[in-house]
């Protein structure tokens, strides 16, 4: 009696052969590995929102003049907005199991999709540059606690970054592309890490300075400035604006990683724990740091290195630091570096 799964393994053996060498490769052809399960997909998530970036903007939002109630709102009506158009670009990627460079030739065309890849991989390098110079100085503060003869690197700069800056960036790109290079399995294994890890520094950073300066020490309306009614509508669409916005790299990038998604159901329900429920949590964890750093070191610290560095024991600052910088590896590598490699 024949075999019908070598059969199906034969056919898609021949239509492969069929496929024109210019217009494909292993990495553009039909995926045969869908097996994320919703939280691989909230990994993914996890790893876009839990960097240096996401927290600094997440932080920028209670900064606006509006009340807290209101800032909520934007937050929860723009990661809506995200929600529903990462299940309709996730949906062509899943069904076909193909990333997102071969579903754009729909509408590009064949050879016209070309353009949209290359402006992905020019925006992919300049954002895969600035992340990695801002986990380079974080794991620059960790060298110098621990270290701090190497202070004498420090001293001459070139293009921002002195010798031990250069060394530590280095370091850095070797690392992520280690990672990279061991494929995407690996890398589905490492966003199901960082994601989480980042949760379990930033909740026990908040915890420490909830304990530092009590419960009335922390405020969810960080603004000094009054707004009329006019100022308040034009700041809560400025708000929802700027969230859509900042997840609109990862959200066009969205079907490289969907294409490997076990159905659309799993995606959808990674969708909802990641973006919405992970996003909005995420702000509030952000906010109670910041808004705590104003009253226990009489200024308002939106960069979360500087926040971490300042907490005495050495031993956390290391582990902090060290967490923030395997996240911000983790956005490097689905949003600026497996993304453009499938172009």
């Amino acid at each position: 009696m024949p075999n019908p799964q070598k059969h199906v393994s034969a056919s898609a053996a021949e239509a492969r052969a069929r496929y024109s060498p210019r217009l494909t490769n292993e990495d553009l052809a039909p995926t045969r590995q869908q097996n994320w399960t919703w939280y691989n997909i909230f990994s993914f998530w996890m790893s876009d929102v839990h960097s240096m970036g996401g927290y600094v903007v997440a932080a920028s939002f209670f900064t606006l003049g509006l009340a807290s109630w209101q800032v909520l709102i934007c937050l929860l009506a723009g990661i809506c907005i995200v929600q529903l158009c990462a299940n309709l670009v996730a949906k062509p990627s899943q069904m076909a199991g193909v990333p997102y460079a071969v579903i754009c030739r729909q509408a590009f065309g064949v050879f016209g999709a070309n353009i949209p890849a290359v402006i992905r991989g020019l925006i992919a390098f300049a954002w895969y540059g600035i992340q990695t110079y801002l986990a380079a100085n974080a794991l620059m503060l960790v060298l110098l606690k621990f270290f701090p003869t190497l202070a004498s690197m420090t001293h001459a700069s070139w293009l921002g970054l002195s010798l031990l800056g250069w060394c530590c960036f280095g370091v850095m790109w070797l690392l992520q592309a280690m990672v990279f290079w061991h494929g995407m399995s690996a890398i589905k294994r490492f966003i199901d890490v960082a994601g989480p890890a980042v949760y379990v520094v930033m909740v026990a950073l908040a915890g420490w300075i909830v304990y530092k300066t009590g419960f009335d020490g922390i405020s969810f309306t960080l603004a000094s400035k009054t707004l009329s009614a006019g100022e308040q509508s034009w700041q809560m669409i400025t708000a929802t604006a700027l969230v859509v916005s900042y997840f609109s790299g990862p959200l066009l990038n969205f079907g490289d990683f969907s294409r490997y998604g076990k159905s659309m159901g799993e995606i959808r329900r990674g969708n909802r724990w990641g973006l919405p429920f992970n996003f909005l949590l995420f702000s509030v964890v952000t906010v109670v740091i910041v808004s705590g750093t104003q009253s226990l070191f009489g200024k308002m610290i939106t960069d979360p290195i500087e926040t971490v560095s300042m907490v005495g024991n050495d031993v956390a600052v290391a582990i902090g630091l060290l967490t923030m910088i395997t996240a911000t590896i983790g956005i490097n590598i689905v949003a600026n570096f497996v993304s453009p490699a499938f172009d």
